[in-house]
């Protein structure tokens, strides 16, 4: 094959090599158009002339039969057949017995490759898996290289190529053009064909060991807690792990000859590509735990005598498209490879969109079918405002998002030039923005958004992507940094907000069936009180000489708030025992997430120094709609009677005790929410860099008094049972109600 220049005289060179060792009068290999009709590309046996002239629809002759059936079929004597047609211009009336194979890429049909015999002959299974092997080989070969490009296979589907277009919801704003990236994609191997069938069946064997055990030992661990869809996807794992009819399959690919790699890859491909054909919903959720199974198994053979799996360099400009993604595992890649990330699932407030936000990288989710319609290498478009995913984009969408761009553009030099300048309204009230970070990278966006500080911290992320504990000096170190970087502005350090999908290697977790209201941050905190203690030390170190604020995540009853000052007292008269500087000042606050707290706020209050909102999991609790949970987790608007009542009333309740408080959750990086928390009395906010620029836009251009009234109206005749959604009515308000026209025209969508 190598040793030919030209395309079709590679495959007709093919067949007639296929013919000769099969012993077939008749080789003939079908690849598949964009209609979905298969076209005669190269034949050993029928009229040389037929070829790239002849076409079968997918409904058509025993070809198109392979094609819909996506499995092999064997008719001893074809004629007579109901599903034959004869086509005159191939010549193929002598031939009587028929075997096709569907040349599958991918789990997607790529062509069919055919053997046919003059005489009437039944075919034995092992003829019929060579034919499968020899098909699997034909796949990478008509689906890359020179034949794509090859003048006499123009327009053929050797990979998907029509622009498709996929509507999901924004998770982190931005937009970005790039290359496809496959997350956790394929892992192929270059050799094909065994050499010793005993041998990789052996390794077969071990694989399948190692990823049972490793499996069982994920369940049994405690991370996966009971009635989570973690779990119930690894149960689905460990269901197909032990399912005998897959196992089977797999030996008997290795038996025709695979190694164990590629024989996982055909039964995958088997799997895959009569799964996708169904229209239960339910067959194309186990397609997914297919996948996700086959790629474990593929990574075990492939890190096998402890060899580890080599991670592959993302390419520049890498828009990942994954199913899901966790938090740690997106601080693992190469940021600045990365241009975007689109997923199958998410939400809004998941800590990977946090992440996003935080490292400024566009994010699209549920993007649903993306896995199945996307290849390595395509040219995508990823739009982080909108919610959308353009994949071989064509050329009107390319030139309109370059306009896009253009405007973006224009639209940031905006922002920067307000930068300086401070978020006051139109009728003179005063609010402060700050920035939510966890990383030190953040820490540089400081500068450029004129934010007034750190309002919150998040110190997990430094114990979420390591190994084992961070060390005391480390801690510091990185607390000492953050303090370096925000130079006179004022830091709010968060204390570990671990549990739920935060989870590390080297913390305790437990099995439980709701993880949001389980074991976690603050709770964890007190039950371990050497791990609390051990961060307040670094804390309290690293704060010599400066301005201490600590947070307090999750707190729900006064005791525990109580608790955790006494700790905090205990590091602050161990500096001062071991003569190390003490912080200037110390301030200890809650994070007010909790309907405990948000309804009876008043005995914390006498304590704590300042209140910080953190209003997604205030809400999550509030309206009981899970956020990690893609769908229920868009299920309710902050913009509600219930929920404005809800923050009004902390709002007064820190007024009343004379304590700052500030809302940090995702609500207040949004145009539209941030000028109704304003209008409800909040003076300062928090929120990532990338929505600094568009928050004070829009504060700068409303009339926080007008708005106040409007809501005061509106929530008091809302008693009455107004129908009409409160976000509609205040978006149809418009400038009326005191509200700019930048957070209602873009941005006011829930």
């Amino acid at each position: 094959m190598a040793d030919q220049d030209d395309a079709q005289a590679r495959l007709d060179q093919l067949t007639d090599i296929i013919a000769e060792e099969t012993a077939a009068d008749v080789c003939s290999i079908y690849l598949v158009r964009p209609s979905g009709a298969l076209e005669l590309s190269s034949t050993h046996g029928l009229n040389p002339e037929a070829v790239h002239n002849v076409r079968l629809s997918r409904d058509e002759g025993l070809v198109g039969l392979v094609s819909r059936r996506a499995r092999p079929i064997a008719v001893e004597d074809a004629p007579r057949h109901p599903d034959f047609s004869y086509k005159p211009e191939t010549g193929e009336e002598p031939f009587k017995s028929f075997v096709g194979v569907p040349i599958l890429r991918g789990g997607r049909l790529v062509g069919v490759l055919t053997h046919q015999t003059k005489a009437i002959r039944p075919m034995t299974e092992e003829e019929i898996e060579t034919l499968q092997t020899v098909a699997m080989l034909l796949a990478e070969i008509v689906a890359s290289g020179d034949l794509i490009r090859a003048e006499a296979f123009s327009g053929l589907e050797l990979r998907p190529s029509a622009p498709e277009r996929f509507q999901g919801v924004a998770l982190s704003p931005g937009l970005s053009r790039g290359v496809a990236v496959m997350y956790e994609p394929h892992v192929m191997s270059a050799r094909m064909v065994a050499e010793d069938v005993e041998v990789e069946t052996a390794r077969l064997d071990s694989a399948i060991s190692r990823l049972r055990a490793g499996v069982d030992q994920l369940l049994e661990s405690g991370r996966v807690p009971m009635g989570t869809p973690s779990r119930d996807v690894l149960e689905a794992y460990r269901m197909f792990a032990h399912d005998r009819g897959w196992l089977d399959r797999l030996r008997e690919a290795i038996l025709s000859g695979l190694t164990a790699e590629a024989a996982v890859e055909r039964v995958r491909n088997e799997h895959r590509a009569r799964l996708m054909t169904a229209r239960d919903p339910h067959f194309r959720e186990r397609l997914h735990d297919l996948e996700d199974l086959a790629n474990r198994l593929l990574r075990h053979l492939a890190s096998e005598s402890g060899r580890p799996t080599i991670e592959r360099t993302l390419p520049e400009k890498a828009i990942l498209i994954a199913r899901s993604i966790g938090p740690a595992e997106l601080l693992e890649l190469d940021r600045a490879r990365l241009a975007g990330v689109a997923l199958e699932e998410g939400s809004r407030t998941s800590h990977a969109a946090i992440v996003a936000k935080a490292l400024g990288i566009p994010m699209v989710g549920r993007v649903e079918g993306a896995l199945d319609r996307v290849e390595d290498g395509d040219p995508i478009i990823l739009d982080g405002e909108f919610g959308l995913l353009h994949v071989r984009p064509s050329q009107e969408v390319s030139e309109a998002y370059d306009e896009r761009l253009k405007t973006l553009a224009k639209r940031y030099r905006t922002y920067a030039r307000q930068r300086e300048e401070p978020a006051v309204t139109k009728d003179g009230q005063r609010v402060e923005l700050h920035l939510n970070a966890g990383l030190l990278v953040e820490l540089t966006s400081l500068a450029d958004t004129g934010a007034e500080g750190i309002g919150l911290f998040r110190t997990e992320f430094q114990f979420m992507v390591a190994d084992t504990l961070p060390r005391l000096s480390a801690q510091e170190e990185l607390y000492r940094a953050a303090y370096e970087a925000a130079g006179d502005k004022p830091v709010v350090f968060r204390t570990l907000d671990l549990g739920g999908d935060k989870v590390t290697p080297f913390t305790p977790a437990t099995r439980e069936p709701n993880p949001a209201l389980g074991w976690r941050a603050l709770r964890m905190g007190l039950d371990r009180p050497g791990l609390t203690r051990y961060q307040l030390r670094a804390l309290v170190r690293a704060a010599a000489g400066r301005d201490l604020r600590v947070l307090f995540p999750m707190v729900t009853d006064v005791s525990e708030l109580a608790a955790v000052r006494a700790i905090l007292n205990q590091e602050l008269a161990h500096a001062a025992r071991h003569g190390h500087e003490q912080p200037r000042s110390v301030q200890a606050g809650i994070m007010l997430e909790t309907p405990a707290i948000a309804f009876s706020p008043d005995a914390c209050l006498r304590i704590a120094d300042f209140v910080a909102v953190g209003a997604n999991d205030l809400m999550q609790y509030f309206f009981a709609a899970d956020r990690q949970n893609p769908r229920v987790a868009d299920r309710y608007d902050f913009i509600s009677p219930s929920s404005l009542r809800l923050l009004q009333s902390v709002r007064q309740a820190c007024a009343r005790h004379d304590k700052p408080v500030s809302v940090c959750g995702e609500i207040a990086g949004r145009p539209l929410e941030a000028c109704v928390l304003t209008a409800l009395g909040y003076r300062r906010l928090s929120m990532a860099a990338s929505a600094l620029g568009p928050v004070k836009r829009a504060i700068r251009g409303m009339d926080c008094e007008r708005l106040g009234a409007w809501l005061a109206s509106v929530l008091d005749e809302a008693e009455t049972g107004e129908e009409t959604p409160l976000r509609q009515r205040l978006i149809e308000a418009g400038e009326s109600a005191g509200l700019p026209v930048e957070a209602v025209d873009k941005l006011g969508r829930p």
